[in-house]
Formats: structure tokens, sequence, C-alpha cells
């Protein structure tokens, strides 16, 4: 156990891994021991799925940005009250698949709301809660839309140009806070990617027990 939680969010452009490497990173963690708590955005809550199911339908395809980011920001509301806060306080590990910085790269960067209206939205929302370590896994926004397969859903079906403006934001993002965000190439292997991952998660872990 842990003497408190830890935070860890896996962050990219569409297609780059995420969902992969954190399912693995967790498999790897409760393995070792430790309580681990799995989640996504938007979703992992009865709210938050149904909230996901609208963001992503493709029939929404008049959706606003200011909706969008909005409809985001609520199922954060949702899961970080009723999940992620309960789970960190009780010592666990909560891996969560994408979190405000995506908000920030999709509607923000891409989307070109200001930064500084999505950033004050979210400390309400979150309570103030970051991660403690982001992994951006990085891939060519093109190669990325090839890897998620033909059939897309709504935020996918945007134009190449909205989606490399996405991985432009996060790396900016990242560029900004290197100490938390840890980009890794998502083209290499799978094995020596989740490696890599794994060695900064224990890391962090074995300082805190």
């Amino acid at each position: 156990m842990l003497r408190r939680g830890l935070f860890i969010t896996f962050e990219g452009p569409e297609g780059s891994g995420k969902t992969t490497h954190s399912r693995l990173l967790c498999d790897f963690l409760k393995k070792e021991g430790y309580k681990v708590l799995h989640t996504r955005e938007p979703g992992g809550t009865l709210i938050s799925e149904k909230i996901r199911k609208i963001l992503l339908d493709p029939k929404n395809k008049e959706m606003d940005v200011a909706c969008e980011m909005l409809l985001y920001m609520a199922a954060r509301a949702q899961i970080v009250k009723e999940k992620i806060l309960p789970s960190l306080k009780k010592g666990k590990i909560v891996v969560c698949d994408r979190f405000t910085d995506a908000t920030l790269a999709y509607q923000g960067y891409a989307g070109g709301m200001k930064l500084e209206v999505i950033n004050s939205i979210a400390s309400i929302v979150t309570k103030g809660l970051k991660p403690d370590i982001t992994f951006l896994l990085d891939i060519d926004a093109k190669a990325g839309l090839l890897r998620a397969g033909k059939s897309k859903d709504r935020m996918e079906r945007k134009s190449i140009l909205y989606h490399n403006k996405v991985r432009n934001g996060y790396l900016d993002i990242a560029g900004k806070e290197p100490g938390r965000v840890k980009v890794i190439s998502a083209t290499g292997k799978i094995e020596e990617t989740q490696e890599r991952i794994r060695k900064a998660v224990l890391k962090i872990c074995h300082s805190r027990i």
C-alpha cells in the first residue's frame, strides 16, 4: 500500500496506443501487489459513459466546440468525485486514459477555445487535481488515424489539420511541463515502450511506500 495515492494519465493523438499501454501497466502493477483503478475519459461512471455516447456519436456532427468542451468537463467532474478522488484517498494507483490535457489539446489548441478558460473550468471540476505523471504517446496524426481503423467516432472524423493541431498541442503542453509529462514515441515496439513506462512508475511507487 502506498502512503498516498498515485495518479497516472495516458495522453496522445488518436491511435497512439493509450488504452493498450494503460491496460498493460495496470495488469503489471496488480501483479506487483498494488491496488489499482483503471478508468477512462470520457467515461468510467454511469453518468460519464452516457455523456461519452453523446460526444462520440458521429450523428452529432453539428456540436459546437463550447458544448463539446463542457460535456467533457461534465463527465470529468463526475468521475473525479465518484471514482478518482476516493481511490487516491485510499492509497490506490489510479490509471486514467485521458484527462484535462486532452481537453486542452482537442478543444483548446485544435478547437480554438482559450486555454485559460479551459484551465479555469478544469480547476473547478477536478478540485485542483493534476496527474503525478503523464505519459504522452506521440505519433504522427495521419499514422495514428490509420491505426485507429475504419470505424471512426465523431472526434476521429475531424480533419487531418485538426488532428495535427492536437498533436502539436500535446507537444506544447509537454514542453511547458517536462517534469510531469513524459513524451514517448508510440512507433516503437510495444514491449520496449511498456518497459520504459513501468520503470518510471515503479520509481515513483518505491518513493511512496
